[in-house]
This record gives C-alpha cells, sequence and structure tokens, in this order.
C-alpha cells in the first residue's frame, strides 16, 4: 500500500479502482487505458487527500510506443501472456466467455512458437 509512483491500467472489463488508488504513493497516477463497457466507480476522497491523479490515454503512435517498450526493457518489464495457435481462437473465445483468461492472449498468426495446444 502507498508504494508505486505509477500503474498503468490495461484491464478492459469492469473492476473496481480503490485497491489500485490505494497501492499508490502521494502524488502518484493511475493511468486507464483498458476500456470497459460500464464506467468504473472512482473513489474521490483518496484521490484528493492523497493528492492522487487518475487519467486515461488511447494507443500512443509509434514514438510513443517505442518509449513505452525502451522504458520496459530497461527497467525489465514484462508481461504475462498465454501465445496461442490461429487453430486455438475459437477455444480461447470460448475461455473468454467462461471468464477462465488468467493472462491476455497473444495469437502466434506465423506459429513461430512452440504451443502447448
Amino acid at each position: 500500500m502507498g508504494t508505486m509512483d505509477g500503474i498503468i491500467d490495461t484491464v478492459s472489463a469492469a473492476h473496481p479502482l480503490l485497491h489500485l488508488v490505494g497501492l499508490l504513493k502521494t502524488n502518484g497516477k493511475l493511468i486507464l487505458v483498458g476500456a470497459p463497457i460500464q464506467p468504473p466507480e472512482l473513489p474521490v476522497f483518496p484521490l484528493i487527500l492523497g493528492r492522487k491523479l487518475v487519467a486515461g490515454s488511447a494507443v500512443g503512435g509509434m514514438k510513443e510506443t517505442q518509449e513505452m517498450i525502451d522504458f520496459a526493457a530497461k527497467h525489465n518489464i514484462t508481461a504475462d501472456v498465454e501465445v496461442i495457435p490461429m487453430d486455438y481462437v475459437n477455444t480461447a473465445l470460448e475461455r473468454v466467455a467462461k471468464a477462465d483468461v488468467k493472462y491476455r492472449f497473444v495469437i502466434d498468426v506465423a506459429n513461430t512458437i512452440k504451443s502447448p495446444y
């Protein structure tokens, strides 16, 4: 709690933001890049009292994307993903509908990565 300078929230499903706000230091920033259909509940007092900022951002251009990739590489920031082959896409969609997904799916359209499926 209270230890993060910033959080980039990529979740596109409805989810509570209070616990994320609680992780931020004073003057911390929560940046929302996921786009849930339902508007999020936003606790105002923790923002005001902690001088915390919530902002949104659409996908940037090539320059911003490269800056983010460079930053992630420099700080050893990685993403947990589940790589799937093209012929697993329908099963993956069924899993999404059943909320049986732990990580984001990445579709290996060129079959360049060995898959357990």
